[in-house]
């Protein structure tokens, strides 16, 4: 059993009040139309369904557009589903991207799902990276921060106080009711993903938690982490919430076949990642807001693409239940998440791989990663690269 597998640091306080919560996470990704998008949908539903059965405690989304990548264009719409086939599981968006909603829109179809759901919503919520997605909806990636920070306050508030009212340079929206109304506050439960450093104080400031998406290296993350926990302490007068962190996922008995898997399909997810965003391209360094993705793609064609993709699957979680459960508890010890949501079928994994994966994973580890009692993050300590060789490997 894992007991014997567990090192020094491992915390043997059992689940009181706080726990680890274990959740999953479908992403509908059909790389190359290897099947019928009909077909990728009845097996990521498949999936799903078994969330809960399985004993993980949410189940989330994700938003996406035009590509194969992910060919979920409406996270509440897929959650609304969910709702209806689960009872006690809560339900997260990895993310609603505001910048190509209409803020009042949004607010009106998070309520209404909130009120299907009886409270069981968990919001998340992000900026964008993609041109593909910003081209087809014909807006200026130049202004995608300033748009989710408008939209942002627009919904935020509107969630709070019942109403939305805004006057910016991009949100217009004269006051008009929610309806139906939001019944409970979204404090505490919203949070958002941020890759760019400079987009973790607008995050702090707006009050909302923290989405990782591990795209790089875990000391770095952690650091993030200490200026952001700052900055929501000053800004909101009382202590962040624990960050939660996704995390690709392979499980396998035999450390050997783990490690090849991972590598066809972890490494095979972020292939579709490079594709979709179009990281061989020069527009990320030119294009406001993304400079920082921009040093991401000079780092991928300096290092190359196979170390890059190596890079981000040693970042993941894959390997026997033990390794899987180390590869959980060093993340927590670094960054003191709350959630670990797990993505078990990407880049064209057959079902049945990505089922038994799941299952496994739900039998043998989730049992003792919910165990852990949640704790803040140890002191911030360098690691990752080798020496000399700064690579970040960055996406989503």
């Amino acid at each position: 059993m894992i007991d014997a597998f567990r090192g020094e640091g491992y915390s043997r306080r059992r689940r009181e009040e706080s726990g680890m919560h274990v959740g999953m996470a479908a992403v509908f990704q059909n790389p190359q139309r290897g099947r019928t998008d009909r077909q990728v949908y009845r097996n990521e539903l498949r999936l799903a369904d078994l969330a809960e059965p399985l004993g993980f405690e949410s189940i989330w989304g994700v938003e996406h557009h035009f590509t194969d990548y992910t060919m979920c264009p409406d996270v509440l719409q897929f959650l609304t589903y969910m709702a209806g086939r689960t009872e006690h599981a809560q339900l997260g968006s990895m993310v609603v991207v505001l910048p190509w909603h209409d803020p009042m829109r949004a607010a009106e179809e998070i309520a209404m799902l909130d009120n299907i759901c009886d409270g069981r919503l968990i919001l998340g919520l992000g900026r964008g990276a993609g041109k593909v997605e910003f081209d087809g909806f014909r807006l200026s990636m130049d202004e995608s921060r300033a748009r989710f920070v408008e939209c942002a306050e627009t919904v935020l508030g509107g969630l709070e106080t019942g109403y939305c009212e805004y006057d910016g340079v991009y949100v217009k929206q004269p006051r008009a009711a929610i309806r139906p109304a939001p019944f409970k506050s979204f404090r505490g439960r919203t949070y958002a993903a941020a890759v760019s450093p400079e987009s973790l104080p607008i995050m702090a400031k707006l009050g909302v938690g923290i989405l990782i998406i591990p795209q790089k290296p875990w000391h770095e993350v952690a650091k993030e982490l200490e200026t952001y926990r700052t900055v929501y302490q000053q800004a909101n007068g009382i202590d962040a919430p624990p960050p939660i962190s996704a995390g690709w996922t392979f499980c396998d008995p035999s450390a050997e076949r783990a490690r090849a898997m991972a590598r066809r399909y972890i490494g095979g997810y972020y292939q579709t990642v490079l594709d979709h965003y179009q990281f061989a391209g020069a527009h990320l360094a030119r294009t406001k807001g993304y400079e920082y993705y921009g040093k991401m793609s000079e780092k991928i064609a300096e290092y190359g693409t196979d170390t890059v993709i190596d890079y981000f699957v040693n970042l993941q979680v894959s390997g026997t239940p033990e390794q899987c459960y180390e590869r959980i508890t060093d993340i927590h010890r670094r960054t003191g998440n709350s959630h670990y949501v797990g993505v078990f079928s990407y880049a064209g994994m057959p079902y049945d791989e990505a089922e038994r994966n799941m299952r496994l994973f739900a039998a043998e580890v989730m049992p003792e990663i919910r165990k852990l009692a949640v704790a803040p993050p140890a002191d911030a300590e360098p690691a990752g690269a080798p020496p000399g060789r700064d690579v970040r490997a960055l996406g989503f």
